[in-house]
């Protein structure tokens, strides 16, 4: 979720009957007009519950999603779901999210509304631990939904001041000071402008938007002239008509009339930003916006009242430019990929506007060429890798503006379309978005005329077809794309085509086949004096090898390419190499050599993701190797629980080890040791995971996990368990005996040793104040701790003596 820049002003009888309805429904659907503020308070609803029974929130955002058969898929690219095993769609996000507990935030769901209604449907009925909250102009009208109508702000009454007898003023009123305090810190509501402040909020009907339009205003105007310029403008924009909907006819005015504010150079630099609807940082703005003339564009601002032509703004204002339409709120900044990278977007009703006002201008296709040419050059960019697909990962911000770009050249002759597809569909690929890659390749591989961009293209879907296991599609691809690869003469493009050759022949299981494209490949690529891609070839092949038996041979080649690797392969690529080297080790049965380059990799991949797989279950084979049977089950139904939410089966080889491995610390230990440690594995997540993993100890989260479980253990097991390894948290560094504390126990222990007060604990886990005493009162009567220092200490790790 979102972390909103500003503060959240009032609604709280809102918050606190949607919370009741959030808790009791579990298809819950804010409507409301444009601007009313239906997305920031479903965030400030989600960020409230979020830590609550109801699981995780995510943020859906549909505001730019054209084609309502597409909403599964952008719902999967937010949850991080990908395709596997043959499940797409609805199915790969009915499988991903079982019986998880989650809160998924629909936010403008109204363009899409039939796509909605049915995911809803098919999710809430599947999935009985999910709850949806949307936010839409109108209800889904699915059986079980509640619909909760967000009306605008409160507002003074006729003739009575904000704050009469010392009472804080009506939520309006209260909106327009925080907002009007952004850009004049000085701002205050005195005698003399409290009533037109409440006149402005009243002239916009308590409209979030448009006051908080107003508002930015008042460090050039005075709230007086703030409702003069009102007074000039309500009713203009009614979408052709003036016998809309009212509130649409002030947020309308609120708009234009701070689009009339703007100088002629802003105007134009904030309707040509209305193209780029995923966002844009100041280089792109520069290049979409500046100039004009040299397109032909002779913009005239303001024709009838005196104004002078202007013919375009030059690239250097542009950034001066933003900096004055963020502080007028009529675009917003927003957290980039880059910590340094300032990105920045318009809000959808100001973007539209823009957009007439630009079809208004006649520039509107001319400043889409612009786009597409921005576009289209990183697109291009050579990265100097010959394995793109591996390699380069287009930046993922850009996601929208792309998807606009291809819809808006897909039914032109425009030669921009296939490296415009062909980027979204290698950024689809990396997101796991299989089904939508291959799509799109469908359509570059019927339009491509260069032989590169086909063979690109070709290479892309045979490894896509790879992941979805269609086998033999993935053989078919491959071998057109190394046949057109041989006709283009390009080493490049030949190792390119040859490596995908020899993955379609690895995912087949036809191993001798795949060394020897591979090997094919490292005879084209070693000329090419590309270190980078060298390794990366080399580490295809050893792992090629390893299938094959060849150890010492694929031991070689690791050696060879892991120090280039390592300094300059991306995460993903040196994560998988780090897996073989430290496969290759298990095969050489040099347990603590294995162990290295498995940690090294949990250093360096997310836990949870599909890169943590191999090393845990790595780390598995280590520890039964040595005889650390629990610790070996542990960390194998860990990572199967993660290969379960992530839907991933292993290759079958290394499947084979995990299974004798597993097999062999369970004759370690009695039946039901075991099935504790299983269980035990299950329930470790995140940090404690990570922490067990790794062996550390100075965890909390571990320490209380091995308080919560570990002791658990030991209690039930009595002195003999029937197992060579310590009892307990020994593993977690814990001392060897204490009380038996429940998980719930464990979590209030915890947040006590942050610092929390049992009130702040009892909203943190969405209990009361009560239940949460009870609960430490336990903590006490089993730690023999009477003091919540002395818990804090304890759970910290610094054992104090308990109270006699």
């Amino acid at each position: 979720m979102p972390q909103p820049l500003d503060e959240f002003v009032g609604r709280e009888r809102e918050l606190v009957r949607l919370r009741t309805l959030l808790s009791s429904s579990r298809l819950l659907t804010l409507v409301g007009p444009g601007g009313v503020g239906k997305t920031r308070l479903a965030l400030e609803l989600a960020s409230r519950v979020r830590s609550g029974r109801l699981g995780r929130a995510q943020l859906v955002e549909l505001a730019s999603l054209r084609d309502g058969e597409l909403l599964p898929q952008a719902v999967a690219v937010a949850l991080g779901v990908g395709e596997r095993g043959g499940r797409a769609g609805i199915e790969a996000l009915v499988h991903a999210l079982g019986t998880r507990r989650m809160l998924l935030v629909l936010d403008n769901a109204e363009h899409v509304i039939e796509a909605g209604a049915t995911l809803a449907a098919h999710l809430l009925s599947r999935c009985p631990g999910l709850r949806i909250l949307t936010t839409s102009r109108e209800a889904l009208r699915v059986p079980g939904e509640v619909v909760f109508r967000v009306g605008t702000l409160a507002l003074a009454p006729d003739g009575e001041e904000p704050g009469a007898d010392r009472q804080q003023p009506v939520e309006a009123v209260r909106l327009f000071v925080a907002r009007a305090r952004t850009c004049a810190p000085d701002f205050t509501l005195e005698p003399g402008n409290a009533p037109t402040v409440a006149e402005i909020c009243r002239r916009l009907d308590g409209l979030p938007l448009a006051v908080e339009l107003a508002a930015r205003r008042v460090g050039s105007l005075t709230p007086a002239d703030i409702l003069r310029g009102l007074d000039d403008q309500l009713g203009l924009l009614t979408d052709g008509s003036r016998t809309g909907p009212g509130r649409h006819r002030e947020l309308g005015a609120a708009i234009d009339w701070s689009h009339r504010l703007l100088d002629p150079a802003e105007r134009i630099v904030f309707r040509r930003l209305s193209v780029l609807e995923g966002g844009f940082d100041a280089e792109g703005a520069a290049a979409v916006c500046a100039g004009g003339t040299e397109l032909g564009i002779d913009a005239v601002e303001g024709a009838g009242d005196g104004a002078t032509p202007v013919a375009g703004v030059p690239s250097g204002q542009v950034l001066r430019v933003l900096c004055a339409l963020e502080a007028k709120s009529l675009i917003v900044r927003v957290p980039g990929d880059e910590p340094n990278a300032a990105r920045f977007r318009q809000l959808s009703a100001i973007r539209a506007y823009g957009r007439n006002r630009l079809t208004e201008a006649g520039e509107l296709h001319a400043t889409w060429h612009r786009a597409l040419d921005r576009l289209a050059d990183l697109a291009t960019e050579d990265h100097g890798s010959v394995f793109a697909d591996a390699a380069v990962r287009p930046p993922a911000m850009e996601r929208e503006n792309l998807v606009a770009a291809v819809a808006y050249t897909t039914d032109r002759p425009d030669p921009r379309y296939v490296p415009l597809a062909l980027a979204l569909a290698r950024l689809h690929y990396h997101q796991e978005q299989l089904t939508l890659a291959r799509a799109l390749l469908t359509g570059v591989l019927a339009r491509a005329r260069d032989d590169g961009a086909r063979g690109a293209a070709l290479a892309l879907a045979t490894r896509s077809a790879c992941l979805q296991a269609d086998h033999g599609a993935a053989l078919a691809f491959a071998e057109e794309a190394v046949a057109v690869a041989r006709t283009q003469r390009r080493s490049a493009a030949t190792a390119n085509a040859l490596d995908a050759l020899g993955a379609a022949r690895l995912c087949r299981g036809e191993f001798a086949e795949a060394v020897a494209a591979f090997a094919e490949c490292l005879d084209v690529v070693r000329p090419l004096a590309r270190p980078l891609d060298t390794a990366l070839c080399l580490h295809h092949l050893a792992w090629a090898q390893l299938q094959t038996g060849r150890v010492a041979a694929s031991d070689a080649l690791m050696a060879e390419c892991l120090p280039t690797l390592r300094a300059e392969a991306p995460p993903g690529q040196l994560t998988a190499a780090l897996h073989t080297a430290g496969a290759i080790r298990l095969a050489q049965d040099d347990t603590g050599g294995a162990e290295e380059l498995f940690v090294e990799v949990l250093h360096q991949a997310p836990m949870e993701s599909y890169h943590s797989l191999y090393p845990l279950e790595g780390l598995a084979i280590v520890a039964a190797g040595r005889g650390e049977a629990e610790r070996a089950l542990r960390l194998c139904a860990a990572a199967s629980e993660i290969r379960r939410r992530i839907d991933t089966e292993p290759e079958a080889h290394w499947q084979r080890q995990v299974t004798t491995a597993t097999a062999r610390a369970r004759e370690r230990l009695r039946p039901a040791t075991a099935d504790r440690a299983v269980a035990a594995g299950r329930r470790l997540r995140g940090e404690r995971l990570t922490g067990y993993a790794l062996r550390r100890t100075d965890s909390a989260s571990v320490r209380i996990e091995a308080a919560a479980e570990g002791y658990r253990s030991s209690y039930a097991e009595g002195p003999d368990s029937g197992t060579t390894e310590g009892r307990g948290g020994d593993h977690y560094g814990y001392p060897a005996a204490g009380p038996a504390l429940t998980a719930r126990e464990a979590a209030v222990a915890r947040l006590v040793a942050e610092g929390l007060t049992n009130r702040q604990i009892a909203t943190h886990l969405g209990l009361s104040p009560s239940t949460v005493g009870g609960h430490l009162d336990r903590v006490r009567d089993k730690s023999g701790l009477r003091t919540r220092t002395q818990i804090a200490l304890w759970i910290t790790g610094r054992n104090p003596r308990p109270a006699r």
